[in-house]
Formats: C-alpha cells, structure tokens, sequence
C-alpha cells in the first residue's frame, strides 16, 4: 500500500496538535456541532449550482427533510435522478453537512441531486435511519412530476453510514420488484458491524476516523447487540447479492473501513454484479467531503460523478 499522502498527514498533524477532544468522549449534542464546525475549513466554498431547494418528503406517517440541487441551465428539462445518504456514523450529519460534496456531484453529474435528512441516532436507532431511506427512495420514485425529474433513470448512493443505507435500500428494491436502480454509489461504507474486518485492527487510531469511535456511533445506533448481523445493518451478511444494481465502491487506504468496501466490492463481483473498486491508497475516511485541502476527495467526486452520469444516460 501507498504512504500517508502528504495532504491527509498534514490534516492529521494539525488535528493532533489542537489536541481536539474524540467524538466517543464527548456529549451527543456537543460532538454533533464539533463534527460540523471541524468540517468547514476541510470543505471550502459551496460551488454554485442553478437551484438548491429544501422540501419535505411526505411519507406513510411522517415528513423526512430532503434537499434538491438543480444543475444550471437545466430548467424545465427532467434530469435523471441521484439520492445521496450521508455519512456520519448515523449519529451525526445533515443537510448542511454533506451540501458541498452534493453540489459537486450535481454540477459533474447533470443529473438532479437529492440529498436525504434521515433520523439520527440515539434519539431513532435502527431502523430508522434506514426506514427513512428507504421511503424517501419510493417517494422519489413516485414523483418524478413534482421534482420535473425522469425518475426511471435514477441512482443512489452515500459515504460511511449513508454507503450503508445505499446498499441495503438497493437490496431491498430488488426483493420488492423497485424502484428500479441503475447505480449504487457506496463510498467508504460501513458493511460489517461486527467491526470484525482487520483495518478495523491494523488502523484503529491515527486517521481521522478511530475503531473506538465506530464501536460508539454502532453502540448508538445498533442497542441491540443481536442487531449486528442483520443484513440490514451489515450488508456483507446478506446471503443473496445476485441481481443488485451495478456498483462503484470508493475506499481509502488509512481508513479503518477500507476491508469493509473491498469485502463488499469482492461479494459483489462474486454474484454476478458489475462492480468498480477503487481505493486511494494515500487518503484517510472523509475525504470527499475535504475537498478545499485533499485534491484526492476532489478526484473521486468526479470519478463518482463521472459513473453517475454514465449510468443514468
């Protein structure tokens, strides 16, 4: 494997020497803001995109915040559809936090981008951050008229928890006969969590994301410690891959995660599925949502873009 790319060992240098305190240790709440403002100077300015829209999607007994991000000069024309999950360890994100990497993805797409706000945990554990990506999935689906969009081409995808959520909801579109789905786009996504994988071991401190803060954001979410094994929760565990939407899986190297995409990647190709692998072995988790300081996250936002608008035209 590659070295430490000299951009990601800077970023981890100057988080050591602020002596920031981890996620695991701090209060919900208090981590959800620090998550939020450690972000911003990684990210930079938001690109400019023709049309940002905030909407409520309203589902079977509730309304799930989403944002929909219009590509410029695409007015009145029905643009293929790509719904991003974000990550977070279902504990922390929201619309604000992934805004960047979604219009990035819009403007390199052409496609209309809609960015999901699911519940969050402890307040929802599981499953409800995936009951709200799954029916924001049908919701859009269903209503291509109301976002002026062509929904029968249309796409998902999400990074670390949202990569999760992207898998599972595609599986669960081919057990209930749709929406149809032409691409799954599943960045650094978690897809064992029994943390059992062994970058989970070999790079459990030192790149951003740790083991200890994954075992705190799965204890979250998943209180049920039976829940760890369920398909559902662990795509990896499904017994059946066979006839899922081609993939792109994008990895990190320094990322405790990276053996969960390529396990997924490799169960994947082994039932049958198209699937592109790619891991920038230099970079750390994150790094798509770092792109003011990481040309790398920069790279596969495009590369991702690049697939999205493939798949969809």
């Amino acid at each position: 494997m590659t070295g430490l790319h000299p951009q990601a060992k800077a970023l981890i240098e100057a988080a050591t020497a602020a002596d920031l305190p981890p996620w695991h240790t701090m209060p919900v709440e208090e981590a959800r803001a620090a998550f939020r403002s450690r972000q911003v100077p990684a990210q930079g300015e938001p690109p400019p995109v023709g049309q940002v829209t905030d909407r409520m999607l309203e589902v079977s007994d509730r309304h799930i915040p989403a944002r929909v991000y219009r590509p410029t000069g695409r007015d009145g024309v029905k643009l293929p559809v790509y719904v991003h999950f974000h990550g977070g360890g279902w504990v922390f994100g929201d619309l604000d936090s992934h805004d960047i990497p979604c219009r990035y993805l819009c403007i390199q797409s052409d496609a209309l981008v809609i960015s999901v706000d699911y519940r969050l945990a402890p307040e929802h554990p599981y499953p409800a951050a995936l009951d709200d990506a799954w029916e924001s999935l049908r919701w859009v689906a269903a209503n291509g008229d109301a976002l002026d969009a062509d929904t029968s081409r249309l796409a998902v995808g999400g990074d670390s928890a949202g990569g999760t959520l992207a898998a599972t909801v595609c599986r669960r579109a081919r057990d209930e006969g749709g929406p149809d789905i032409r691409l799954q786009v599943l960045i650094y996504p978690v897809t064992d969590m029994t943390l059992s994988l062994p970058s989970m071991t070999e790079l459990a401190e030192g790149y951003n994301l740790t083991r200890a803060a994954m075992e705190w954001f799965r204890d979250l979410y998943l209180p049920d410690d039976a829940s760890r094994t369920d398909p559902d929760a662990s795509p990896l565990f499904a017994e059946d891959l066979s006839g899922l939407p081609p993939a792109l899986v994008v990895a990190a190297g320094f990322d405790p995660l990276r053996d969960d995409a390529k396990a997924y990647a490799d169960a994947l190709t082994a039932a049958g599925v198209a699937t592109e692998h790619v891991c920038y072995g230099g970079m750390i988790h994150g790094f798509l949502n770092m792109p003011a300081v990481l040309d790398d996250g920069r790279e596969a936002t495009k590369r991702a873009a690049r697939s999205i608008k493939s798949a969809l035209n």
